[in-house]
């Protein structure tokens, strides 16, 4: 073997690892170079770090195992407390809906029962007008407008509900058509855009807030209708008491005044019953029972008006005599003439004045031949020097019947009719009830 010389310039070389492999007579020998060193160092410390990998990894498996685990369940944990937390919130937005729409059916049925109500109120109030208004001396009293009838289907979402008040109210979108029946309920709707933040919950309470207004006013107009028509008949009534009262007629009490008088049904039915106090009547309906009585003391004033003799006996002929002193034709001094004469030939057709009972029909003394009828309260007429007497006594006799024929019997000078009015026994002038016939007939319709 050759050995090189030193370079000392570079230093001394390092000399190679040889490796030497005996096997019986064979020998082998291998040079270890540097770099089959670091290969072999290398291969070794990856083996060595693989080793510690694994043994790391035998050890801390199961905590690693369970690090695992325990991270996804926290992780379901976080999915499904979103996923509670969303149902809640599906949940709270469904109630929300649901008390939206238990409000809309709750005010929906309030405004039903309103309007149910104000229809009754004009079904009933129609059947008093149309008796009340006629009597009236005016007769202007305005049109009584009618409840409009509102739809709802409770199965309808709380949305559909209140489009449908709005279509009702007319104030839903513009694409939505002509407005419904929005004059009848006195309402002018207006251009208008709901707020995007608007609540459906709000958005109700204006809307029925308006419907509920509107009701309010028919109600108003209603209690108006009333009072306007209770007042006419009140006027009407104690204008026929005011010219009936200047004939010296003085009027029963009404039934309606009479309060402790105990209320008999006309046909005679019993009644009774413990006393129970009465239920306590909204204004609407305190309004109708006076308009009631109203009527009922209007109604009493007229039957008493019509029983009333305010007929001409003999509408063709004219008065020739009239009621007081005067002197006598056959005396010839001052006397009374307790009734009205009137021209009349003889065979004249005397008519009844009013309705009533003939309580003497014949003769009587100066008059004749006389028929009497009575009138009820306390009113009676004398028809005197008939020559034919047409009725009998206790007859029913209608006003403007034909009751007898004029002549000239008893105490007279020549064919003529005495008339005469009594009130309770009493001659009164019967010019009263002639003059008041006039003046009363625009009331008694």
């Amino acid at each position: 073997m050759s050995i090189r010389p030193e370079n000392r310039s570079f230093g001394k070389r390092r000399q190679s690892h040889v490796l030497i492999l005996a096997s019986g007579d064979r020998v082998r020998h291998m040079t270890v170079r540097p770099w089959m060193a670091a290969a072999a160092a290398s291969l070794v410390g990856v083996f060595g770090i693989g080793y510690l990998a694994a043994t790391s990894y035998l050890v801390l498996r199961d905590d690693l195992i369970g690090g695992t685990i325990a991270r996804q369940a926290r992780m379901q944990h976080e999915y499904e407390d979103r996923i509670t937390a969303l149902r809640a919130q599906v949940d709270r937005v469904t109630s929300r809906q649901l008390l939206d729409q238990q409000i809309v059916e709750e005010k929906v049925d309030k405004l039903l029962q309103q309007q149910l109500e104000l229809s009754s109120r004009s079904g009933r109030l129609g059947t008093l007008a149309e008796s009340a208004e006629p009597a009236t001396a005016s007769g202007d009293a305005a049109a009584l407008p009618d409840a409009v009838p509102l739809t709802y289907g409770k199965r309808a979402d709380a949305q559909d509900g209140i489009q449908a008040i709005e279509e009702i109210m007319g104030i839903a979108e513009a694409n939505a058509g002509p407005p419904v029946h929005a004059s009848a309920l006195g309402y002018a709707p207006e251009a208008q855009t709901n707020s995007p933040r608007e609540t459906v919950s709000d958005r109700t309470d204006r809307i029925f807030s308006k419907v509920t207004l509107s009701l309010k006013g028919i109600e108003r107009d209603q209690l108006a209708h009333v009072r306007q028509l209770t007042s006419n008949a009140q006027r009407t009534s104690e204008a026929i008491r005011t010219i009936v009262e200047r004939t010296g007629f003085v009027f029963p009490v009404p039934k309606t005044a009479d309060a402790s008088a105990p209320a008999t049904p006309a046909d005679g039915t019993a009644i009774g019953g413990p006393y129970v106090e009465p239920q306590n009547q909204d204004q609407f309906e305190q309004s109708l029972t006076t308009l009631d009585n109203a009527l009922v003391d209007l109604e009493e004033t007229r039957d008493a008006a019509r029983k009333l003799p305010l007929e001409s006996p003999a509408p063709t002929s004219d008065v020739t005599s009239s009621f007081g002193n005067r002197l006598d034709p056959f005396l010839g001094r001052l006397a009374l003439h307790a009734g009205i004469d009137f021209r009349a030939a003889t065979g004249t057709r005397i008519r009844a004045t009013a309705a009533g009972t003939v309580t003497t029909a014949g003769p009587a003394g100066g008059y004749g031949n006389m028929i009497e009828i009575d009138h009820g309260n306390g009113v009676s007429t004398r028809y005197a020097h008939l020559a034919v007497v047409l009725v009998h006594v206790g007859e029913r006799v209608e006003a403007d019947q034909a009751i007898a024929q004029s002549g000239s019997t008893g105490r007279s000078t020549g064919p003529h009719l005495h008339y005469e009015v009594r009130l309770g026994g009493l001659a009164v002038d019967p010019m009263r009830f002639l003059r008041a016939r006039a003046k009363l007939a625009g009331y008694m319709n």
